[in-house]
């Protein structure tokens, strides 16, 4: 079968490897439908963070129930799946408490993978989550929203829910990538009344207001944070959704909350100090970390997407063939995609 590898920074390559087995009895095997580059992915692809060549990448995909193991009840083959990168037992103290993304019970490696035919997918008995029917009865604007629950939607409503977002507040987004614009989605089905999304490019800003962002802030640090604080009359945001996890952008976060406020926090942390001295100073909150995919996904965002409530499968802007996956890559490195659609299989 084919399948996406890391080669070195900058180069990942489709190649031919075995196909995943049933390991264990909680074991699925998925046959993947569409997958997807994540804006996490860019780490190693750029450098920042090693990776041992040859290793198989992705953590977003939808597909098809290939074959299970004896204990998987809830999924049978067959079946259309949404195929969290988090993998939670249903079970564990971090699951039952809805912190999915905090498996205890996680297995090593679990979350690679995704962008190739077929998938070996762990604590498959609770962390899949079925679609009803068959991807043919689904449009494709469908399917590719059905496809951010597997990770980026998820992410940005981990980020209102982690800011205790509720109606009628002011939410300040920072970052316009796919997960901030997630963010925007997330804060307008949580009620949010007023959604400042931070951007400085045309075609994200766009989309932030076609999610529902009422206001768009262009600037950066201090700047930033005058015009927020000149929109909301000196009282700053109720909740501010930190997608970015730059140094900047958490100490903008900060700057940007009103008194008693919470900054939701799911931008990767890219540096290990930070000055919580601020937090303190205004009473403000800082919540969040790896999204509880399955959870939310089972209690809310998969029916929003299946209604039409949302749409967030716009966040996709280029598509690409397997074959093609390089260019997925690069067009995400390059800021020519907000987010790389990967065509794995048409049925």
């Amino acid at each position: 079968m084919k399948a996406t590898a890391f080669i070195e920074p900058g180069k990942v390559e489709v190649k031919n490897v075995e196909k995943p087995k049933i390991e264990k009895p909680t074991d699925a095997v998925i046959r993947i439908l569409r997958a997807c580059v994540c804006g996490s992915d860019l780490w190693w692809f750029r450098g920042i963070s090693k990776r041992d060549a040859n290793t198989l990448v992705g953590h977003e995909a939808i597909g098809i129930v290939d074959e299970v193991g004896s204990d998987v009840t809830d999924v049978k083959k067959g079946d259309f799946v949404i195929v969290p990168f988090t993998h939670g037992c249903g079970h564990c103290a971090a699951c039952l408490a809805g912190f999915d993304g905090n498996c205890m019970n996680q297995e090593a490696g679990g979350n690679n993978g995704y962008q190739g035919e077929y998938l070996r997918f762990t604590n498959a008995n609770w962390a899949l989550v079925k679609v009803p029917g068959s991807p043919s009865d689904y449009s494709d604007e469908t399917l590719n929203s059905l496809l951010t629950l597997a990770d980026v939607l998820a992410t940005g409503y981990h980020a209102a829910a982690s800011a205790e977002v509720k109606p009628g507040d002011t939410v300040v987004v920072m970052g316009d990538g796919a997960v901030g614009l997630c963010g925007v989605i997330s804060a307008k089905l949580r009620g949010a009344k007023r959604i400042i999304a931070m951007s400085r490019h045309e075609d994200r800003q766009k989309l932030a207001l076609e999610f529902g962002a009422t206001d768009i802030v262009e600037e950066r640090g201090d700047e930033a944070v005058s015009h927020v604080m000149e929109l909301t009359d000196n009282n700053g945001a109720d909740a501010v959704l930190e997608c970015v996890g730059t140094e900047q952008s958490v100490d903008t976060a900060t700057k940007v909350a009103r008194p008693g406020a919470i900054v939701g926090r799911v931008g990767v942390p890219q540096k290990a100090e930070m000055n919580t001295n601020n937090l303190f100073w205004k009473n403000i909150g800082l919540r969040g970390g790896i999204a509880s995919v399955t959870t939310y996904d089972k209690n809310i965002l998969l029916d929003a997407v299946l209604s039409g409530k949302i749409n967030p499968g716009k966040v996709f802007t280029k598509r690409f063939e397997l074959d093609d996956i390089q260019s997925a890559y690069e067009a995400m490195d390059k800021r020519e995609a907000i987010k790389s659609l990967v065509i794995v299989s048409k049925n």
